[in-house]
């Protein structure tokens, strides 16, 4: 006859054990999915690129190839094709010996090179037409939108609208790429901070695009030419009016609504703003 301690210690002693499949089980989901997909490239020591003095991301062909070499020798499916896509932007084929082209071949060919680049250009896609469209609606404002492919940190600057900057397209960006990626693993936002450049001021905004399998992959940039709002436009009421009709000015008028019912019940009534407390 059992006791009923003894059922007692063998229900426990069961629950354990389940416990401890379910950690093993767990663990090892945890270490195969780490082994598919890998770690992200910055993670590494030999991540390609270095900032010069002016503050400018440069490619690094020898943390390219240890890199190269290391991924052929060490599965991270991840990193590996961050790494293709760095090469492949930044004209790698040309730059490596003979020798290193083959191993850069059979790289290419271990992680499906091919899908790479054209994968990540389409996923920026959408973020192109953002930025294109945001911008073309605050024309001459002193106010600059713009995507970088921070894939491509050497040519990042894909699309520029209202240019207040001086920048082209294809320009690289600074060390934004690593800024980004640093404060993406420290869980950080680089929101609404100020720039000096000389005599030159801004408040800027830059929002990380990011890819589950790539990290940070891209950036939005809004920057605000401060000395031009306070210096030309507020310098007397008739350019504040023109560039605040300027800012308001619309293309096309629709019968929409786009208020909660309450605030339409009290637009109705007159309330003008959302400050506008009357109502």
């Amino acid at each position: 006859m059992i006791k009923g301690s003894d059922i007692t210690i063998n229900v426990i002693a069961s629950i354990i054990a389940s416990l401890f499949l379910f950690a093993i089980g767990f663990l090892w989901g945890k270490y195969k999915e780490r082994r598919k997909f890998g770690r992200n490239l910055e993670e590494y020591d030999f991540y390609p690129f270095t900032v010069t003095r002016e503050n400018f991301g440069e490619f690094s062909l020898k943390d390219f190839r240890l890199g190269m070499h290391y991924f052929l020798k060490n599965h991270d499916y991840t990193a590996a094709r961050q790494l293709i896509f760095i090469g492949e932007q930044n004209n790698v084929r040309n730059q490596l010996e003979p020798a290193e082209q083959k191993v850069y071949a059979q790289l290419f060919e271990k992680y499906d090179g091919r899908r790479v680049v054209d994968d990540t250009n389409e996923y920026l896609e959408n973020y192109v037409r953002l930025v294109r469209l945001i911008g073309k609606s605050f024309p001459n404002t002193g106010i600059e939108i713009l995507l970088h492919n921070l894939a491509d940190p050497a040519h990042s600057l894909v699309v520029l609208e209202n240019n207040v900057t001086g920048r082209h397209l294809r320009d690289g960006t600074t060390n934004l790429l690593i800024d980004l990626k640093k404060r993406q693993l420290q869980n950080e936002d680089k929101l609404n901070y100020e720039l000096n450049i000389g005599a030159r001021k801004f408040k800027c905004t830059t929002i990380p695009v990011i890819r589950k399998e790539f990290g940070v992959v891209g950036a939005i940039c809004i920057n605000i030419d401060a000395n031009y709002l306070t210096e030309e436009v507020m310098k007397d009421q008739q350019r504040i009016e023109a560039w605040f009709k300027n800012f308001c000015r619309i293309e096309m008028q629709v019968d929409e609504n786009i208020l909660s019912r309450d605030e339409f019940a009290k637009a109705q009534k007159g309330k003008r703003h959302f400050k506008d407390e009357a109502f």
